[in-house]
């Protein structure tokens, strides 16, 4: 437990300055045009229940290690690609799932494909499957 509480501390911090930032940054989108924007944000503040679950065709799939797995918490730690539509660089982090069952049959070391969003604010895994 010891170990683990400046962890947690430290992704809580990076969570808020994440979150802080992209409220900063929601009318910048690099290389989109007024109607990408309000797409994004559409999806980003309006998905709820099921159609949370599911992956949109356009998001990019990401090249990811499975670190850790919290099926209490249905949380996944990643050592991740960038994410593209995150505008987020390679790093290791921890992602809600948006459905549990993406936990189902994940091990540590894994390498998987995923694909990323952020829903209401929380960055969020949309699908997860296995490398090729």
């Amino acid at each position: 437990m010891k170990r683990t509480l400046p962890y947690l501390l430290l992704l809580v911090a990076f969570g808020l300055a994440t979150m802080n930032s992209g409220h900063a940054q929601e009318g910048h989108h690099h290389g989109a045009g007024a109607d990408d924007r309000m797409q994004h944000h559409d999806h980003a503040q309006g998905m709820h229940g099921s159609e949370a679950g599911s992956a949109r065709a356009d998001l990019p799939k990401v090249e990811s290690e499975v670190r850790r797995i919290n099926t209490r918490a249905h949380t996944v730690s990643l050592r991740h690609g960038e994410i593209p539509n995150l505008d987020m660089p390679p790093m290791t982090m921890v992602f809600q799932v948006a459905d549990p069952s993406l936990l189902e049959g994940l091990a540590v070391g894994d390498e998987v494909l995923v694909t990323f969003d952020q829903i209401d604010g929380v960055y969020t895994a949309l699908s997860v499957e296995p490398m090729q």
